[in-house]
């Protein structure tokens, strides 16, 4: 008998990418603290959240395969995180123009049952357009991005915002590698298919 999945995480986005993988699934919030320590580089950031996010989770259920994620919008080694408001949202995308981010999403899978424990990063290079200050307003009219990190959705009109996106795991960007996640399931011993 397989041990249940749970997906340490309260992304709509998540849970729609895990919905693609067909697998019976759990959703449980991971309720961290999601503040960088001083000094914390973006990448470390995303990384040490997505295990602190399955470890939270899989305190409370040690018999399942839990799966934290996190993402953060990497800024020349500044960290850039979900807006929250249009103002934000504004700013964010007005330092963005015609730069190059990398999007550091880190994805972590344990089991405190048999000990299991990985994680995996999987950077995505995206180069924003050089944008109008009316392009991004009529963007953020449109789609209201507050709750994603770097205040763009790839998956809709965002994408018109870009230049070009370099990565090796698609679904990175949106936020869920499921690339790794699929590996790092089958390693846990979850079979997909």
């Amino acid at each position: 008998m397989q041990r249940p999945v749970i997906l340490a995480s309260t992304s709509r986005y998540r849970r729609e990418l895990m919905n693609r993988l067909r697998l019976p699934f759990d959703v449980h919030a991971p309720e961290v603290d999601e503040t960088a320590l001083a000094g914390e580089t973006p990448r470390a950031l995303a990384e040490r959240l997505a295990l602190e996010k399955a470890n939270a989770v899989a305190a409370r259920f040690p018999e399942a395969v839990v799966i934290g994620s996190d993402q953060v919008a990497d800024l020349a080694g500044e960290a850039l995180g979900k807006p929250g408001d249009h103002v934000r949202a504004t700013a964010q995308l007005r330092r963005m123009r015609g730069q190059t981010l990398i999007f550091q999403t880190a994805v972590a899978v344990v089991c405190h049952a048999t000990g299991f424990v990985q994680r995996d990063l999987a950077p995505v290079r995206v180069v924003f357009r050089e944008l109008s200050d009316a392009a991004i307003e009529r963007y953020l009219q449109a789609e209201q991005p507050y709750d994603c990190a770097g205040s763009a959705k790839s998956e809709g009109l965002g994408i018109a915002l870009l230049n070009a996106i370099d990565s090796d795991d698609p679904t990175a960007l949106v936020g869920l590698p499921l690339i790794r996640t699929c590996q790092m399931l089958r390693a846990a011993g979850i079979e997909l298919l």
